[in-house]
């Protein structure tokens, strides 16, 4: 099995092994990067997606850090609704906080090598929501992946990923507790803007098969926006 935590960080745009202090200081690194090879640093996702998508997450993903960003993101999102704040006043934060040492949302506490594949597929399943993945247009991703040299065993799984219809029982089972429920919608409401029918409906379907309450999603969705506008900052 290929190293799932090292393609979801190549996804995202930089390989972050931990998080200490904040995803901002981690981040600085990865926007430097960025700088110097743009076209790798823009991440694996923008290959994928190819749209407007693509380049939201890449320049969005940049400026909060890498892996970091699924499990900062969804960490800000489950605590502010926790604490009771309503989800359309997200405040602008100097840094995003990191989970703490020990928070089910850290990647060194629950992101196994098996629940990075699973976020993954998430990724590409929102990907593929509003149908412009078609056979011409899998080919022309597969090309660029090959460029990147991820290994044919990880290349066959992005392959296999974008051509079969998305099992959504799979991914939903495979968010065993309610931390890892809100990083599998974390991640895909991250990859899309649903500014379509069907990415919409596939966001509602995938929240409401997580059985998230709706409180907690509509934080989700504004700590995710808040995000991609820099409000929330890196």
């Amino acid at each position: 099995m290929f190293d799932a935590k090292k393609l979801l960080g190549q996804f995202l745009g930089s390989q972050i092994p931990g998080l200490g202090g904040t995803v901002g200081g981690k981040a600085r690194g990865a926007v430097d990067v960025a700088k110097a090879n743009p076209w790798k640093a823009g991440a694996l996702a923008s290959v994928l997606l190819g749209t407007k998508t693509g380049r939201s997450l890449a320049g969005g993903a940049l400026k909060l850090g890498g892996l970091a960003l699924i499990a900062g993101l969804g960490y800000q999102a489950y605590r502010s609704y926790k604490s009771g704040q309503a989800p359309d006043n997200i405040p602008s934060l100097p840094e995003l906080p990191a989970p703490p040492a020990g928070s089910p949302f850290h990647p060194d506490t629950g992101l196994s090598n098996d629940f990075a594949l699973t976020l993954i597929k998430a990724m590409i399943a929102a990907a593929k929501a509003d149908g412009h993945i078609d056979a011409d247009e899998r080919a022309n991703i597969m090309q660029k992946l090959h460029v990147e040299d991820l290994g044919a065993e990880a290349e066959a799984f992005i392959e296999a990923e974008l051509a079969n219809p998305t099992d959504l029982d799979a991914l939903v089972a495979a968010a065993r507790s309610e931390e890892q429920k809100v990083e599998l919608y974390t991640a895909s409401r991250l990859t899309i803007e649903p500014d379509t029918r069907a990415e919409r409906g596939y966001l509602d379907l995938l929240a409401g098969r997580l059985g998230l309450p709706d409180g907690l999603i509509d934080h989700i969705e504004a700590t995710v926006a808040a995000a991609k506008t820099g409000q929330v900052a890196g």
